[in-house]
């Protein structure tokens, strides 16, 4: 099977760069299948994360000015050449399938670029604020037009049954991203606390702050820990919020982990209060660890991930008070954060990686027979 993916670069930290990553390699380490990464802005960089020598890399070579919108003019007028040589490359390919990951301009022309082949859209991020907030006269133009391009796809992939509805597709899966399942282990003596995430407001480190804060005087021991590149400012905002309550010295910005896992096995409790989240994976990495999370219940991620007083405390979201009682008890029980930790390690099996790419491979061969069928039926009428 030849399968190509389009993304828009696997040169930065991020969820959809470890993910891809995670499935090519196995598609074509595992499986030996045919695997083509086309991105447009990689421009010789090289990839942050590890791919097997075994797939192909392209790059469409458009300069986008990635400040601004694509549809600001000065990248309208580069659409063309981004079409052109997308197009050269797919017939040059031949692909029997197409998945496209990101939200660059050839998700809105890939539909009507290639009809024959099946196209398939994933989904990384959450639609529940984008859905019902309505925006400005420009934000409805580009959810219009946005509805007409998901349409047209063969198929959605989206990561939660919470998804699903707020999609314009008759044919939507739903299938997880992969766990590696790991031989590294957190630490349930370790009285240090981990939070990792762009440092931004939609994380909403502030409310952890906190919690914390409302525990430090009764746990002087304990730390808390942020891993993170500062966005927009957020991390300046939130340091001055830890000088006013004074915790300076247990309350730290560890900035960007190379090896998060790595890092992990030096935390006992992993803790997210986050405004939103689609499927973060950095609960899969802590569970895959053993090691036990507390989390705010936010839409609409964390539940289909976290076991409710099993693996986790999974908070009703925005309750600062529970959360912090809940973090209370993690933090004065060991052998809590033990049992846990173990049920962490039982629990993530079921995102096993083998597990989720039959899920896949699975999705892309329906796919593949479908389209058959109607290229058949066409070619007959």
């Amino acid at each position: 099977m030849k399968i190509v993916y389009l993304t828009d670069q696997i040169f930065l930290h991020g969820g959809v760069e470890k993910v891809l990553s995670q499935k090519t390699n196995y598609l074509a380490e595992v499986a030996g299948e045919e695997v083509t990464i086309v991105t447009y802005r990689q421009q010789n960089r090289k990839p942050i994360y590890t791919f097997s020598d075994k797939i192909n890399f392209m790059d469409l070579e458009v300069d986008y000015e990635i400040e601004k919108s694509y549809f600001h003019p000065l990248n309208l007028r580069k659409i063309p050449r981004h079409v052109s040589n997308l197009k050269r490359i797919l017939k040059e390919v031949k692909p029997d399938v197409i998945v496209s990951c990101s939200f660059g301009p050839d998700f809105y022309f890939l539909p009507t670029l290639v009809k024959h082949i099946p196209k398939i859209k994933e989904f990384h991020s959450s639609r529940y604020f984008y859905t019902r907030n309505g925006g400005s006269v420009q934000q409805k133009i580009l959810t219009k037009l946005t509805d007409y391009a998901e349409k047209n796809y063969d198929q959605l992939l989206v990561l939660n049954e919470s998804e699903k509805h707020f999609y314009q597709n008759k044919s939507i899966a739903v299938i997880p991203n992969p766990a590696e399942i790991s031989t590294q282990r957190a630490n349930p003596a370790s009285k240090k606390i981990m939070a990792a995430g762009r440092i931004s407001p939609v994380k909403n480190f502030g409310e952890l702050i906190q919690a914390f804060a409302r525990l430090a005087k009764d746990f002087p021991e304990w730390e808390l820990h942020f891993f993170g590149e500062d966005y927009i400012g957020t991390q300046a905002k939130l340091e001055q919020k830890i000088k006013d309550f004074g915790l300076e010295s247990q309350i730290k910005f560890m900035g960007i982990a190379s090896d998060l896992k790595t890092k992990m096995q030096e935390y006992s409790i992993y803790a997210m209060t986050s405004e939103s989240e689609c499927f973060p994976m950095v609960l899969l990495e802590a569970l895959s660890v053993g090691m036990p999370v507390i989390s705010y219940d936010s839409p609409t991620g964390p539940k289909h991930i976290l076991t409710n007083n099993e693996d986790s405390f999974l908070v009703p979201y925005k309750n600062l008070d529970i959360f912090t009682d809940q973090l209370k008890q993690l933090m004065q029980n060991e052998n809590l954060r033990q049992e846990m930790g173990e049920n962490a390690l039982e629990n993530v099996k079921r995102f096993d990686i083998e597990v989720i790419m039959l899920q896949i491979k699975k999705l892309f061969n329906r796919n593949i027979q479908i389209k058959k069928s109607k290229n058949d039926k066409q070619k007959s009428e």
